[in-house]
């Protein structure tokens, strides 16, 4: 099976639907239109128990090692807010959402290279990983996608992860940062050999809500 063009394909679909809502509860829909948020619900189909450090597939075996921290912050952007869901995914270092062998929900557009977080008392997160490529065909900035829940509340997206030092960063790039949750660009340092890197993410911040 060619995963080359079958993350291509994917990476269309993406693009044309990562803007659409789709998923409905009891709670309030924040963050408008997202198709795909509901990703960040694939964690129940795998029982998978959430904590707030963890690695993404592929971390151990693939570089540039990355390493990401920092806290998520009630609306106020002061309190810590705990047991909040963060869901991240990006693309292989050949620019392609691979899927595993035996993708589960989202993963069939994700691909492989994705995981869960539940912030801790203190709101802290961190994540290694690695970093990921840009887009060859669509021009895009190398990028983390990251969503997220606050409980009892409707998953929605913030502002990808982007790197100060990618060279492929465009003045398209940021002219299209809304700072959802804050500020994506991220400068990183070097320890160990693994790239450093931090963002704090406040919630509800620059993020429409809609009653549901």
């Amino acid at each position: 099976m060619n995963y080359k063009i079958i993350g291509f394909l994917f990476l269309g679909l993406i693009l044309s639907t990562c803007k659409g809502q789709s998923i409905k509860n009891d709670g309030k829909l924040i963050g408008g239109p997202c198709a795909d948020c509901e990703a960040l619900l694939d964690y129940k189909l795998i029982d998978l128990v959430l904590k707030s450090v963890d690695s993404l597939p592929g971390y151990s075996e693939t570089n540039p090692k990355l390493k990401i921290s920092g806290k998520v912050y009630k609306s106020d952007g002061k309190t810590p807010a705990e047991n909040v869901i963060l869901y991240i995914y990006h693309t292989n270092r050949d620019s392609i959402y691979e899927p595993s062998k035996n993708p589960i929900g989202w993963e069939r557009r994700h691909g492989k290279n994705r995981g869960w977080l539940k912030t801790n008392s203190k709101g802290e997160y961190t994540f290694y990983t690695f970093r990921p490529a840009p887009y060859p065909l669509a021009r895009e900035s190398e990028h983390i996608h990251m969503y997220v829940q606050e409980p009892d509340k409707i998953p929605y997206y913030i502002d990808n992860y982007m790197f100060l030092d990618d060279p492929t960063l465009q003045q398209e790039d940021f002219n299209s940062l809304k700072k959802r949750g804050g500020s994506g660009l991220i400068n990183l340092t070097e320890e160990n050999g693994i790239l450093i890197g931090h963002r704090d993410i406040i919630l509800g911040l620059n993020i429409p809500h809609y009653d549901d």
